[in-house]
């Protein structure tokens, strides 16, 4: 079966590639576009962006847009004038997608249904006369080019698209076979990790066995079971904080912005913006720990300052003066109130688990309650202040290691950039072939900014192998 320009993989960028070949192509030129998806459905990554809601683009011009990408910016260029965020959004809409732009430049489907962008780009592709194919898992890829499938199928094309992704999510189809393809034609593919991905604080997870045969040092996979201090962080969500990367005890950066606290451990754009270089350390033997700031606003003598005026205004609050009549708050009940004037109330379980030392407890001797109306054992707790202000300032957790492929946004690494034309996305190696998105040395921070990569290099690869399908047809008259 031949089709003159033929895709692997159906995912965000596949797809483009797919929509932008055959767009240059209709009307001029018969030319068959053939996407060749393994999966039972294309674009199941989508459905896992932005949690389900699929920030597609983020809407920051070139030169801020520009500082979120991790590896060459100068690469990805090109590509993204050729292709912008505002025709991306254009492009949605024209096909009957709604889009809302939110906080951060952020864009998301109105629906906030991932499946809707996914539904919008494959629809669009069969329109433009792309041929989708599914459940076609190509084993080799043969020079000239000669794909062979699973299911024993043969299909040849001139010009082929390597648009397989990376390793993340291997349950949707993200095995790293474009590597072995790249490989297998003479490119390079630069060493590859997880990114965007979940940094796990010692105690966060049962410890287990250091597995020696896996090649990422330091993975620890998101299944394994949580402690109960783990738990107790689960869940808690925190907004303009600082997050701070120490490398073997030394301060390395510093950002601002919020921090979730998962199943997997430290995540949320914070979290994921820093991942990329902490697992990169951790891999190389480095000792990473993370300090969080929640009060980046507030210097420390001032934050001491006013958790004491607000230690001496519960004391002070009538329903505190249970030391009188034996009702009233306690000591550790104050000490929650406290920490609720400072924090979320849902991060102060978690807060208390990993700083049990500021609270300490003290019991009576026998006989020292009989000033009491009733002579009752009683607990007295003591808080140290300066401690608190110091642990909101300066929140430290060692990191034990992080989550690897199998629940990473993206992977770091990939087939070089210095290999590939960014003017076209076409290989510098082999005449026809081609590259885009993920599966390229090409990653970015969370926020929209990947997937805006993987549709503007899907495209200009799909237009690039277009022209030159017509350039052929030119020449051969």
């Amino acid at each position: 079966m031949n089709s003159e320009i033929i895709i692997i993989g159906g995912g965000a960028s596949g797809l483009m590639a797919a929509y932008g070949a055959a767009r240059a192509l209709k009307g001029v030129s018969p030319a068959r576009v053939t996407i060749l998806e393994k999966m039972p459905r294309p674009g199941r990554k989508i459905l896992f962006t932005g949690k389900g809601r699929c920030n597609f683009t983020n809407l920051k011009d070139w030169n801020d847009f520009s500082t979120h990408i991790r590896t060459s910016s100068h690469f990805v260029k090109p590509a993204f004038f050729n292709w912008t965020p505002e025709q991306m959004i254009a492009f949605l809409e024209q096909n009957g997608l709604e889009t809302v732009v939110e906080r951060g430049d952020r864009a998301f489907p109105y629906s906030h249904r991932a499946a809707d962008v996914l539904d919008t780009l494959v629809e669009a592709c069969l329109r433009e006369g792309v041929t989708l194919l599914t459940e076609k898992e190509v084993v080799s890829v043969s020079p000239g080019f000669t794909l062979r499938c699973a299911d024993g199928d043969t299909y040849t094309c001139s010009r082929l698209i390597i648009a397989t992704g990376g390793l993340s999510y291997p349950s949707t189809g993200s095995t790293g076979d474009g590597y072995r393809w790249a490989q297998e034609n003479g490119h390079t593919v630069t060493s590859l990790s997880p990114s965007l991905t979940a940094l796990v604080p010692r105690g966060y997870k049962v410890a287990a066995p250091v597995d020696e045969a896996d090649p990422l040092r330091g993975h620890i996979s998101r299944e394994t079971a949580m402690t109960a201090a783990g738990e107790a962080l689960k869940g808690a969500k925190l907004k303009n904080v600082n997050l701070s990367v120490f490398v073997d005890g030394h301060r390395d950066a510093t950002e601002f912005g919020d921090v979730d606290f998962t199943d997997g451990g430290i995540e949320g754009p914070l979290g994921f913006k820093v991942s990329r270089k902490c697992v990169k350390m951790i891999r190389n033997g480095s000792r990473i720990s993370l300090s969080l700031d929640l009060k980046p606003g507030v210097p420390l003598e001032e934050l001491s300052a006013r958790i004491r005026s607000l230690w001496k205004s519960i004391q002070e609050d009538p329903r505190s003066r249970q030391w009188k009549d034996g009702r009233g708050l306690n000591g550790k009940e104050m000490y929650r109130i406290l920490l609720g004037k400072l924090m979320p109330w849902d991060l102060i379980p978690g807060f208390q688990a990993w700083n049990p030392d500021l609270l300490t407890v003290s019991v009576p001797k026998p006989g020292a309650g009989r000033h009491f109306h009733k002579p009752v054992s009683r607990r007295f707790y003591d808080v140290d202040l300066d401690a608190l202000a110091e642990s909101l300032k300066d929140w430290r957790f060692d990191i034990a290691g992080y989550v690897g492929f199998e629940r990473c946004v993206v992977t770091a690494g990939g087939v070089s950039s210095e290999e590939i034309l960014s003017k076209t996305m076409a290989s510098r190696l082999v005449k026809g072939l081609y590259f885009c998105g993920e599966v390229m040395d090409m990653d970015c921070d969370t926020g929209g900014y990947n997937l805006q990569c993987a549709f503007s290099t899907g495209i200009l690869a799909g237009m690039s192998a277009a022209r030159a399908v017509l350039e052929d047809a030119t020449s051969s008259r």
